[in-house]
């Protein structure tokens, strides 16, 4: 199990760097396409001064949206302790959730047709409460399995009162 080491610190893991490539990928396909479309379409109507000025609007638009992208994945990350799982996220609003292994109820892995493509999956946690489900995007499809396959043995074992 990866506690925390000697000094009381946690062993953080991040997510799969395929995550952000799908990712970025994505605002690339459909940010920059449209920018494009836009651009051309003022073009067309505008004149080629419009035109350049909406292509560098969307080259902004697309430029921070990667940042956004990069800032977000490098937010997540997660960590197993003896008793239970942590997941930490968010930029502006951190957010932290401390998953007991008791009250997990059941342990899913989930990968669409473009997670699977880049060899990613989302392990999602269900709990008594519907409020307190939680899951970790973008593991590699191996870590994903493994650490389902883990989280349910704990989750069993905890409910059982071992």
């Amino acid at each position: 199990m990866q506690q925390a080491d000697r000094s009381g610190a946690l062993h953080w893991h991040g997510l799969d760097p395929g995550l952000l490539r799908l990712r970025r990928a994505l605002v690339l396909g459909v940010l920059g396409g449209l920018g494009l479309l836009v651009s051309a379409l003022v073009l067309a109507l505008a004149g080629p001064v419009e035109g350049a000025g909406a292509l560098l609007v969307a080259v902004l638009v697309v430029g921070l949206a990667l940042q956004a992208v990069g800032r977000r994945f490098r937010a997540w990350r997660w960590a197993e302790r003896e008793d239970d799982l942590v997941l930490e996220r968010g930029v502006v609003l951190r957010r932290t959730s401390v998953v007991p292994y008791g009250r997990m109820q059941y342990v899913d892995v989930t990968a669409g047709p473009l997670d699977r493509r880049v060899g990613i999956a989302r392990v999602v946690l269900h709990t008594a409460a519907a409020a307190t489900d939680a899951s970790i995007p973008g593991l590699a499809a191996a870590e994903a399995e493994r650490l389902r396959d883990r989280l349910a043995a704990l989750g069993e074992a905890r409910a059982a009162g071992v």
